[in-house]
């Protein structure tokens, strides 16, 4: 059994470099809610340092609230921005002899995205225009997995770690109680159901199917680098190989 396990990274976290050598994929901000072009060259240096797969962290144009308020733009206002930031850390990427490997939207992109066919077109398709090769990464059984299958490109199915679950599938919006799970015991054990049985419980008790290709560790979090190393033991004492291949 195996897993990836990704963080997002340049968003001004102090701990960037040490969660580097504990993650598989690092998804690095591409300037749009976080981050400019500096963090962008140095995350992706540290990346290629720890042989950490990396990854474009596309957002809305939301730096006052970190890509997390809601947008209705047009898809086509999307297609660009996203090919956009996508080409920015890919040259920047290419610059130190690093290849791009995939893609993950941030924030309200990635959740609107994840609900939304056609924003997750929009998404999909600046991905393949950029390179065909490139993985998606989406929230397991959303729309965004379903729009880039349909383009036919390779997907990586995520599921959080720290974050609760809707009975749908999604997670809890933030505003709401019970969207982070504060206990990294729970957190670990949710994460143990999903990868090793496919299942995760919502918060209003229904258990939900999901597809656990890679785990997502927010490194922005108070305590992600002691949470990271305890995920990384649950993971070694049940023989699970984490690995972005």
């Amino acid at each position: 059994m195996k897993v990836d396990l990704n963080a997002d990274l340049g968003e001004g976290g102090g701990s960037d470099r040490q969660l580097l050598q504990l993650v598989t994929s690092a998804n690095i901000a591409c300037g749009f809610h976080a981050g400019d072009a500096q963090t962008m060259l140095q995350s992706v240096r540290w990346a290629l340092e720890f042989g950490v797969a990396i990854g474009a962290h596309p957002a809305f144009p939301d730096r006052e609230n970190f890509g997390r308020s809601a947008m209705q733009l047009p898809p086509e206002t999307v297609y660009a921005q996203v090919i956009y930031q996508i080409g920015a850390l890919k040259a920047l990427t290419e610059s130190e002899g690093g290849i791009l490997r995939h893609v993950k939207p941030h924030g309200m992109l990635y959740n609107q995205a994840a609900r939304d066919p056609q924003l997750a077109d929009a998404i999909a398709r600046a991905v393949k225009a950029v390179d065909p090769a490139l993985i998606l990464v989406g929230l397991a059984n959303s729309e965004s997995i379903r729009a880039a299958e349909h383009l036919g490109l390779t997907t990586r199915q995520e599921v959080f770690a720290d974050r609760g679950y809707q009975a749908d599938g999604s997670l809890v919006p933030r505003s709401q109680p019970g969207a982070l799970i504060d206990s990294d015991q729970q957190a670990i054990a949710q994460t143990l159901s999903m990868v090793q049985y496919g299942k995760v419980r919502s918060i209003s008790g229904e258990e939900v199917a999901v597809r656990a290709d890679s785990v997502c560790l927010h490194g922005d979090g108070a305590h992600a680098l002691e949470f990271a190393r305890q995920l990384r033991a649950a993971f070694a004492a049940r023989h699970i190989n984490v690995t972005s291949q």
